[in-house]
């Protein structure tokens, strides 16, 4: 008696699908169009979404799952509405009782869809949705991986080139990564920028803007292997001769500069930079965000008390519109331009350009174009999180100033006060080194860093071809990886050429052959700064993941850095970093101690 019952349900389910579906086919038959024809409008419309994802049957109702086969099997939407339109649904009937044929099997499901079909309502017409920007992603960084130097033949080409200038950014972005617990993107790592951030206490030159120091010892970490050391230091300019130079602060206030270590320490920065200018000297200060804003007009740095006072009224809100900014700097900088002092714009910002019509190519030229008329620009950088590096070093480089990273008040002592003479007063512009090779006494040779400042040859004696500026005071330091055919004799020439420091477009070239007396029998025989610098050099080769340095150890490159640093602070913080970097990569995250 109880079986009977889901029999006799069946059957006047099926009776009223056969009347329902003859009603419907009858009214199609006096509209002059097919039943599919008239169901598929309503349900393959792109205005609504299935339910359920495609394939996901034990959810779907009957209804859903018939739907495409009425309507010609329409495509599934990827989107699912919310609340979906109710409809009129009819109970599933059970399943047959055993011994049920096919075919009736067939015709009772054929059945089911017809009811499902025709009792369906469709759901209302939802509005297209409206076109919104993305917003901003948070937590993110720019760094252009500008690959790895490969080795080279000097059979084939004996010939490097390429220009030089004195950025930091790279290493204090590096030594903050790690100082926070974490090994810095290896495209965040430049060589140079590593190498080029110690004083190593080179010798001045004697007369002419430049010395040049060789060295070069048995490389301690691969066999067979020496590392060349060309270094040029540039000459001293005395406070008292120091030409005045004309500032204009260029500040980002927009809202990505909030936090503790953008816009405040931005502010105390200035401060320390403004302290250490002189009389005769000037400042100027604007800012950009959503909009620009001149806040101080070029000021006599007797007025200091005014300066601060306009430092003190920056603080951070809205966007970021880069170019308006740097347009108004300009400006303000066209009208305290005296030939013979220095111009210079500095930018203070985490290069985070996202608003405005002009395009980053376009700031890029602008820049160009004042730089002829000798307004310079350099770019010091803050914050993390959404730090944009690759903007902040391209800025500088075309501005032929130099780019430095700040994530504390040392750092801002160390830029704006210790170092200041090298940023203010340029000795050299467009400096160009070209290193040649003897194929009779080098084997090869591989530059390490010095990736995005490479020239082509042929250009080392192209006036046109734009390069690097050096400060007062600034050395720089390159290292090659070589295998020697002969260690008693001169394996390289270095030439230099450089235009004058603040006007004239002719080029003077200087040429300096290497001592086979610099190549020292052993590492350890090596020279202290030498040795130093061999250290820094490798920490940056295994940071940014170079092939070349794939069997070279953390540990290794730890133990030569406590040998060889000095007591200089700066000496001492690299070995604590690199001692923290190697815990680091071994999981131990322990407290840097430098030994």
């Amino acid at each position: 008696m109880l079986r009977s019952r889901p029999v006799v349900a069946l059957v006047a389910l099926v009776t009223l699908a056969q009347t329902l579906a003859g009603c419907g086919a009858s009214s199609a038959s006096s509209g002059g169009a097919a039943e599919p024809k008239a169901t598929a409008t309503a349900d393959s419309d792109s205005s609504y979404p299935q339910q359920y994802p495609a394939g996901d049957t034990a959810a779907a109702p009957a209804e859903v799952e018939a739907a495409p086969v009425a309507a010609g099997a329409a495509a599934p939407m990827a989107q699912q509405p919310v609340n979906p339109a109710p409809t009129m649904m009819v109970p599933a009937p059970p399943p047959p009782p055993p011994g049920t044929p096919k075919r009736a099997e067939a015709s009772k499901s054929e059945a089911e869809r017809k009811v499902a079909v025709v009792t369906q309502k469709p759901s209302p017409q939802q509005p297209a949705p409206i076109a919104v920007a993305p917003p901003e992603p948070k937590g993110t960084e720019d760094y252009k991986d500008y690959g790895v130097n490969p080795v080279v033949d000097p059979a084939k080409d004996r010939l490097s080139t390429f220009a030089i200038d004195v950025d930091t950014a790279s290493y204090s972005i590096a030594r903050r990564k790690i100082m926070e617990g974490t090994l810095p993107p290896f495209a965040s790592v430049r060589a140079e920028e590593f190498l080029n951030y110690f004083d190593y206490n080179y010798e001045a030159p004697k007369s002419g803007p430049f010395a040049v120091h060789f060295a070069a010892a048995p490389s301690p970490f691969t066999k067979g292997h020496h590392l060349v050391r060309v270094a040029v230091q540039g000459k001293r300019v005395p406070e008292s001769a120091r030409k005045p130079v004309h500032l204009v602060y260029l500040v980002d206030t927009s809202g990505s500069m909030e936090a503790a270590d953008k816009i405040p320490l931005a502010k105390r920065s200035l401060k320390l930079l403004t302290n250490s200018l002189k009389k005769g000297d000037t400042v100027a200060l604007c800012t950009y965000a959503g909009n620009v804003r001149e806040v101080l007009a070029p000021t006599g740095i007797e007025e200091k008390d005014k300066i601060f006072r306009a430092i003190d009224d920056l603080n951070a809100s809205g966007s970021t519109a880069m170019a308006s900014g740097i347009e108004l700097a300009y400006k303000l900088a066209e009208r305290t331009l005296v030939k013979g002092h220095v111009n210079r714009v500095i930018v203070l910002s985490d290069g985070d350009a996202n608003v405005g019509p002009t395009s980053h190519e376009q700031i890029l030229d602008m820049i160009g174009r004042y730089k002829e008329k000798g307004i310079t620009l350099s770019t010091v950088g803050f914050g993390t999180g959404n730090y944009k590096d690759t903007m902040m070093e391209r800025l500088a480089d075309k501005g032929d100033g130099n780019y430095a990273y700040i994530d504390s008040e040392v750092q801002a002592k160390r830029v704006f006060q210790d170092q200041l003479s090298g940023m203010l007063e340029v000795i050299a512009r467009d400096v160009k080194i070209q290193v040649e090779f003897d194929p009779k006494v080098v084997k090869e040779y591989r530059l390490i860093g010095y990736e995005n400042r490479d020239i082509a040859d042929k250009d080392f004696r192209n006036d046109k071809v734009d390069a690097g500026e050096i400060g007062n005071g600034h050395a720089v330091t390159a290292i090659y990886d070589v295998v020697l055919k002969d260690t008693k004799a001169s394996p390289i020439v270095l030439r230099l050429r450089h235009k004058p420091a603040l006007a004239g477009d002719t080029a003077t070239e200087s040429e300096f052959k290497m001592d086979p007396a610099a190549i020292a029998a052993s590492f350890d025989a090596a020279g202290r700064d030498f040795r130093f610098a061999a250290t820094v050099a490798a920490f940056a080769e295994v940071l940014r993941q170079s092939p070349h340095a794939r069997d070279w150890s953390m540990k290794d490159i730890a133990r030569l850095a406590d040998q060889a640093a000095t007591t200089q602070s700066d000496q001492q913080e690299f070995v604590s970093l690199v001692h923290r970097a190697e815990r680091l990569a071994t999981g131990n995250q322990g407290p840097a101690v430098a030994r």
